[in-house]
């Protein structure tokens, strides 16, 4: 099958599908200056047996998007099964038959002046896009990283479980100043020292085959993914799952390391500045969570197939 061009060809914008050239705002839209609008990002797995498109657990990532949304005072006027059933619309209309990115954004929309969350209109847009690897070229040897001098924006400063758009500005001076220096990401730090997570993906560590990853409260996203292989590692594979607080120096001796998220997806963590992390290559569980983790959402694992949202079903959902 020809592979389609990254570009959208359409936008979900202004309440209807339009041409992606279409979706245009004014320079002047208040979350343009402020960073005042939050986002989502989601996949779409296509399924070469059954010619179809899932989406993975479409309405967590609405739920959030909603959550994220009253952080910054922006009213989302649709349910997570509406905003679904609007995606897949949008999917069909795409004509998306290979993985793919969606980023759905809710945003102060009035074009003006004034540092406030009140009184200014809200609007929402949706766009999707072919998409695969995140880290392409590292699949096999893993990922070298650093520890970034930047610390993770604290949720009393920023909501740090939301994804406003106007903290990612953190996230990317840590990204930049990572691969200027020549490292594939970097781990972030609270402000009190605790390692937090990437630039924009969630972290997890083995030690002594257990899984340990650090709280929702050390100022992190509430990762989707980051659920679903806690859920696959405790209840499909069998592995002990803990939560806690991770100091630097135990992130130097660990056995194994690893991203989660849904554009890095599973990416192992080999090296850590000037020290490999367990054997310098790929760990058995982080190998055994990446395969598992792509079965289910290819559903190719009965049990989980609740998970995921055919795009090509014959009905529309009941919303």
């Amino acid at each position: 099958m020809t592979k389609r061009s990254p570009q959208p060809q359409y936008a979900y914008f202004k309440g209807k599908i339009v041409p992606f050239e279409q979706a245009t705002v004014s320079i002047m839209t208040h979350a343009l200056h402020y960073g005042t609008a939050v986002f989502g990002g989601l996949r779409g797995y296509w399924n070469d047996d059954e010619e179809q498109l899932f989406l993975f657990r479409p309405l967590e990532h609405f739920e959030r998007l909603i959550q994220s949304a009253s952080l910054m005072r922006i009213k989302l006027e649709k349910s997570p099964e509406e905003l679904t059933e609007i995606l897949r619309q949008l999917l069909q209309t795409e004509d998306i038959h290979e993985d793919c990115y969606i980023r759905p954004l809710a945003y102060k929309s009035t074009p003006t002046i004034g540092v406030r969350l009140h009184d200014i209109d809200d609007d929402f847009t949706m766009a999707a896009f072919p998409f695969g690897s995140y880290v392409e070229g590292k699949e096999e040897t893993g990922l070298h990283v650093c520890f970034s001098a930047w610390r993770r924006v604290d949720d009393n400063a920023i909501p740090a479980r939301g994804k406003v758009s106007g903290a990612y500005a953190n996230s990317s001076l840590i990204k930049s100043d990572a691969l200027l220096s020549g490292y594939d990401e970097a781990l972030v730090l609270t402000n009190d020292g605790h390692l937090s997570e990437g630039s924009a993906a969630n972290i997890m560590m083995v030690r002594k085959g257990t899984l340990i990853t650090p709280p929702i409260t050390s100022d992190l996203l509430e990762g989707i993914t980051r659920r679903s292989i806690i859920e696959l590692a405790r209840d499909y594979l069998g592995l002990e799952v803990v939560e806690r607080d991770i100091d630097r120096t135990e992130v130097y001796i660990a056995d194994e390391l690893f991203f989660c998220g849904t554009g890095v997806q599973i990416a192992a963590i080999t090296q850590v500045e000037h020290r490999q992390i367990g054997t310098g290559k790929i760990g058995a569980i982080t190998h055994r969570l990446h395969q598992t983790f792509h079965e289910a959402v290819n559903g190719r694992l009965p049990a989980y197939r609740h998970w995921l949202t055919p795009v090509y079903a014959e009905e529309p959902l009941h919303v």
